[in-house]
């Protein structure tokens, strides 16, 4: 059975040619996120990540009226973008790239921030409202590392929306597209990548990534996926049965 179909109510992963595309399906919600999102981000990225077949990946959301509108207004709870945004605690060394038309908002934001490359359509609209809404998980913190300075500042503190157009002239995106063709755009690019050497795309995500300056959470979050490594690990378990039963404990590395 396809790990992923149990997932399948409100998001859509499909391969081909290489090419994962990883699509947020809830059109009727403008894609916001809900638990049940980020369950299946979750999921999709560890699915990504096992799968050899999948090159690269191309994440988007249904319909051409918003990639995501960010955190559904219905949750209660408070997100945790960390573990469901590809690179954060689910480590992706592969390429994602981002195929964006419509609103984006909030932390679908920070999605995209965390993707390599990014497509979007005419009527893309980038918008980090939260601090006119008393809630910020801090991920967005390493936005300054990835466009200038003053323009991330502009986004975070006054929290008025980026169109398309002004996003391309600060290199937050790479193609800007028609509405309805970002993701043929996004999943073409993505085949061309896919033919490339996978070690080496690879070898380049790595470097790029760690000389990217990170914010407190991104690294906070980086502790996190090696302490969660670490008490996941047969190891872990081994050492607290060896207590429990007082012997020398055998470990063997995973």
């Amino acid at each position: 059975m396809n790990p992923m179909q149990e997932h399948a109510e409100v998001l859509r992963y499909t391969s081909q040619d290489g090419v994962a595309t990883i699509t947020i399906h809830r059109p009727e919600r403008l894609n916001a996120i809900d638990a049940a999102v980020e369950r299946a981000l979750a999921a999709a990225w560890r699915h990504f990540n096992a799968r050899d077949e999948d090159r690269v990946a191309v994440l988007t959301g249904a319909g051409d009226r918003a990639f995501s509108a960010g955190r559904d207004k219905a949750a209660t709870e408070p997100p945790d973008y960390r573990r469901f945004t590809p690179g954060v605690v689910i480590e992706v060394d592969k390429p994602v790239i981002a195929a964006v038309a419509g609103w984006c908002v909030g932390g679908a934001l920070v999605l995209v921030q965390m993707c390599d490359l990014c497509v979007a359509a005419e009527n893309a609209r980038f918008v980090y409202p939260e601090a006119k809404m008393g809630f910020a998980g801090g991920l967005i913190g390493s936005l300054p590392g990835r466009i200038p300075h003053k323009i991330a500042m502009e986004l975070m503190l006054l929290g008025e929306e980026v169109s398309a157009q002004r996003a391309y002239e600060v290199g937050f995106v790479n193609r800007l597209v028609p509405v309805g063709r970002q993701v043929e755009e996004a999943q073409a690019m993505a085949r061309r990548m896919a033919a490339h050497a996978p070690l080496v795309m690879t070898m380049l995500k790595r470097f790029a990534n760690d000389v990217l300056p990170k914010g407190p959470v991104e690294r906070s979050a980086l502790a996190l996926r090696e302490t969660e490594a670490v008490f996941g690990s047969a190891d872990f378990a081994e050492g607290l049965a060896s207590l429990r039963e007082q012997r020398t404990p055998r470990f063997e590395g995973r």
